[in-house]
């Protein structure tokens, strides 16, 4: 198995280069369980197969039942489309089995990794020192920047604080809620203003509750996945120092706005967050699972997160150059998933990510217009980023889920209802810079067909 099989490296290198060449990548589908299992029923067995056969079972049953997220009309959730250059270089570093756990291991992947992260740290205008690690995604880089606010939160007389509490919005990310269950922090949920945290909001709730001094930290969202907005960071970073709050920043799917010169003034005050979570694998055209974590104070983190355990004592030494990216989140093995986003950058210049963020924009905005002039749609809300939040005159719940699927049956577009406000809407969710206006125009156009 672990012999180099020239036939098997081209079975499957023709596989990735008939893939990568499709022009447009269709949508897929989900698949029927019943012809799946039969599909898959004689897949693994104690004999081997021959490589083709497989890969053909692969090709005909798998991927097709997988929704294409890289397609540039998946318009659901928050869709993900790697560049050529960074899905190529994932296969190098799977092919090349790299290892991400620490400067002794992999120092060259720890430099060029750390070379994004300064990149990103620049662009949020973070300062000299700050720096952390890639992890797989938005949800484990905020679990692991909350856990640095908890522990490094301290009273007047340095002692650690009982029952802390962090202050968030009832439109943070779901992950904000599941980390602080896992951290064992109470909520203190601050009300929003249309749909937005705000300083004044967050001061009003700090100040009417009996208990402020047990509030450590607070979470702001720079693009909520629902809508695209970006709360009032700084103001709420104003608060903060006031309070002597931890300020955690969670731009998962907004970071990548910071390569745009338009939208870059939208993120006033991130520049002063204690932590900051953004996703390549998002708005910056990275493969999954690529999830950046940056600390304005590194050292803190790492005095949390390091692991100690004596075949580990060999990882750290005195030496201030070597940097273990499992020392700044809660994760010890790991492939150093930051080298696709590194080799892209380096293939394509930072100006063609600067370009397709404007590109996603300018999409979104125009989908706005069209919205707004069609008299059978309402536009909810003025896109802050890259999402287009409408309601269609006269649908119900079942309307919405209805043209979803015929949508995706048709092989027009991948777009999935949501909520607002308590009622279904649609929702148009923009990061693919090759998405057509008249491919928003086909699918608006399908809104005005009738129902039943």
């Amino acid at each position: 198995m672990h012999t180099y099989d020239a036939a098997l490296a081209q079975v499957v290198i023709g596989h990735v280069q008939h893939r990568l060449a499709l022009d447009p990548v269709p949508l897929g589908g989900p698949g029927d369980p019943v012809e799946l299992d039969a599909a898959l029923k004689e897949a693994i067995g104690a004999r081997p197969s021959a490589a083709d056969q497989v890969i053909r079972l692969y090709a005909d049953h798998i991927e097709p039942t997988v929704i294409s997220c890289d397609s540039p009309r998946f318009l659901s959730f928050i869709p993900g489309a790697p560049t050529k250059a960074a899905a190529l270089f994932d296969m190098v570093l799977a092919a090349s089995s790299l290892h991400g756990v620490s400067w002794l291991e992999a120092s060259g992947a720890v430099a060029a990794e750390n070379q994004v992260l300064r990149l990103l740290a620049d662009l949020a205008g973070m300062p000299g020192q700050a720096g952390g690690c890639f992890v797989s995604g938005g949800s484990a880089g905020n679990l692991s920047g909350l856990v640095v606010a908890r522990d490094t939160a301290r009273t007047a007389s340095g002692d650690r604080i009982a029952n802390p509490r962090i202050a968030v919005s009832s439109q943070a990310h779901s992950s904000i809620s599941s980390t602080l269950r896992i951290i064992g922090v109470e909520a203190l949920v601050v009300p929003v203003e249309d749909h937005r945290l705000t300083a004044d909001a967050l001061r009003a709730a700090l100040a009417a509750d009996p208990h402020p001094e047990t509030v450590v930290a607070v979470v702001a969202t720079a693009g909520t996945t629902n809508a695209g907005i970006i709360d009032d960071l700084s103001g709420i970073a104003e608060v903060a120092r006031e309070q002597g709050l931890w300020f955690h920043v969670d731009a998962a799917y907004g970071g990548g706005a910071l390569f745009s010169a338009e939208l870059r003034s939208k993120f006033a005050g991130i520049e002063q967050a204690d932590s900051v979570v953004m996703d390549p694998h998002k708005w910056m055209y990275t493969p999954f699972d690529c999830g950046a974590l940056l600390y304005r104070n590194p050292a803190l983190a790492a005095a949390v997160h390091t692991q100690d355990a004596g075949y580990l004592d060999c990882l750290h030494t005195e030496a201030p150059q070597e940097w273990n990216p499992s020392d700044y989140a809660y994760h010890l093995t790991r492939r150093p998933r930051g080298l696709p986003l590194w080799f892209s950058l380096a293939v394509n210049g930072t100006d063609a990510y600067r370009d397709a963020v404007d590109a996603t924009r300018r999409t979104a905005l125009q989908a706005a217009e069209l919205v707004r002039a069609a008299e059978h749609l309402e536009l909810l809300r003025e896109p802050d980023l890259s999402v287009v939040l409408l309601r269609r005159t006269g649908w119900s719940h079942d309307d919405y889920y209805a043209w979803s699927k015929e949508l995706l049956e048709r092989q027009i577009a991948f777009v999935t209802p949501t909520v607002w406000e308590g009622e279904t809407v649609a929702r148009l969710a923009f990061l693919h810079p090759d998405i057509t206006l008249g491919a928003v125009h086909e699918i608006l156009a399908t809104m005005a067909e009738p129902r039943g």
